[in-house]
């Protein structure tokens, strides 16, 4: 993508309505714009890293046997009334009336839809296990929204759904899911802690939300230095297997919150516990029969009798990721992008633009790098070279390839890795075996 045609609408100042850095730098990063309070419209920048993040959270939820549907973002107030939780859920709920004095809803979550669907759709244990997840927008009309997409009213969410026959199965499903968002999180370049959480409104007895650890995180956690060395993506997952003796031991490394950290009962030594700020980035849930039973789904058990199916819920935000990624890797220049979410692979930085040998070598670096499968943004507009340097490093990209008149005339260009600062001076086909090599 030539700059020169992007729209890319950066601003140099912090937006005083900015609290937060994520929300400062998406602003000044033209990655989003506020629309009204927690509504926000994504811009081409701030929409490709949403993309890249709905894209992991999928192959990860199809590794791990869910199924992908897509469910509407408007509900029918009757499945909410069926399940018992329309009048408890509160004023976060958008209630609506339609044209036919209908009453409807924005959907906050989808337990009942999905229910449902099982419900109308599914007759045979023989049918079980199933898990239904889609990506799709959600609305709660938080009384204040803030902090940017961190805490927004609408909001991008993957939630999956799991049907099982007995409790046993639906501990089974809940670990894949439990596997499935370690691994989510790793691949983005996270570092994620399973914790165990309140089920609040959602209801169930067996709950883990995991958080990421940033300096502006919004709550205090605390855990065993054991989980800032551990790697998820070490082993391959056979989520087929019994996953329980893999999900004790993730578990067995001490994890928590401040409400539920006792002082007196933690098991870590002093020396490896460590404090820190954390940032809520999903949460799973199993709830057994909290929403078939009153919604009638059963299934025909072996025996020709009717079973009511054990559920669970599993939820990430991801529009809420791409503003905890930026809390979490952010430096006094800008955004730090993971590779694996970054907007381009690659800024192009021609210093002078305009001068026919440095354009000749963007160009073919240009070329060389569609050809190699790497996504480019090549800062080709007039600007000085000072304003470039400037929005690289605002919007964060991995990589900065630097092409400049002097080093053109030695056959040399400029290869910064943005996360490090490291600049090396290279030539072109150096540069070129370090930016397509697999490990960057």
């Amino acid at each position: 993508m030539r700059l020169s045609r992007y729209f890319l609408p950066t601003i140099k100042e912090n937006p005083s309505e900015a609290q937060i850095v994520s929300h400062r730098l998406m602003l000044r990063a033209g990655m989003i714009r506020q629309e009204a309070a927690g509504i926000y419209s994504w811009l081409p920048l701030g929409f490709r890293v949403l993309k890249k993040i709905e894209q992991i959270v999928r192959e990860e939820q199809d590794r791990a046997g869910a199924i992908e549907v897509l469910m509407p973002t408007i509900q029918p107030a009757d499945l909410w009334r069926t399940s018992g939780r329309y009048d408890d859920y509160g004023k976060e709920m958008l209630r609506i009336v339609d044209r036919h004095e209908r009453d409807m809803l924005y959907g906050p979550t989808n337990e009942e839809m999905i229910t449902e669907i099982f419900r109308t759709s599914v007759k045979s244990y023989k049918d079980l296990p199933l898990n239904l997840y889609h990506i799709q927008w959600k609305f709660r009309d938080e009384v204040r929204p803030r902090f940017g997409v961190m805490r927004g009213r609408e909001f991008l969410m993957k939630d999956a759904y799991s049907f099982d026959l007995d409790a046993t199965s639906a501990r089974a499903s809940y670990n894949r899911m439990f596997v499935a968002y370690l691994r989510t999180y790793a691949r983005m370049g996270l570092k994620a802690i399973p914790m165990r959480a309140d089920t609040g409104p959602i209801g169930g007895d067996l709950s883990h939300e995991f958080i990421i650890l940033a300096d502006t995180g919004e709550s205090e956690v605390y855990c065993d230095a054991a989980w800032l060395d551990a790697d998820v993506l070490k082993q391959e997952i056979d989520f087929k297997s019994d996953l329980q003796p893999l999900v004790d031991e993730w578990l067995s490394k001490y994890a928590a919150t401040s409400e539920m950290h006792d002082a007196a009962k933690c098991p870590v030594a002093p020396d490896r516990l460590r404090k820190a700020r954390g940032i809520e980035v999903g949460h799973i849930f199993y709830f057994g029969t909290k929403y078939s039973k009153p919604m009638g789904a059963t299934v025909a058990g072996a025996n020709g009798e009717p079973v009511t199916v054990e559920m669970g819920s599993y939820g990430i935000g991801v529009s809420r990721l791409a503003g905890a990624i930026i809390e979490a890797s952010h430096d006094e220049a800008g955004i730090v992008w993971p590779d694996a979410v970054a907007p381009f692979d690659v800024a192009l930085v021609n210093l002078r633009t305009g001068d026919a040998k440095c354009d000749a070598a963007c160009e073919d670096l240009y070329a060389r790098l569609a050809k190699a499968g790497k996504d480019t943004l090549y800062a080709d507009t007039t600007d000085s070279a000072g304003a470039k340097f400037a929005t690289m490093d605002l919007i964060g990209l991995p990589w900065q390839l630097v092409v400049g008149p002097r080093g053109i005339a030695n056959g040399k260009v400029e290869l910064k890795r943005r996360r490090t600062g490291e600049r090396v001076e290279m030539s072109l086909d150096e540069a070129m075996n370090r930016l397509t090599a697999k490990a960057g």
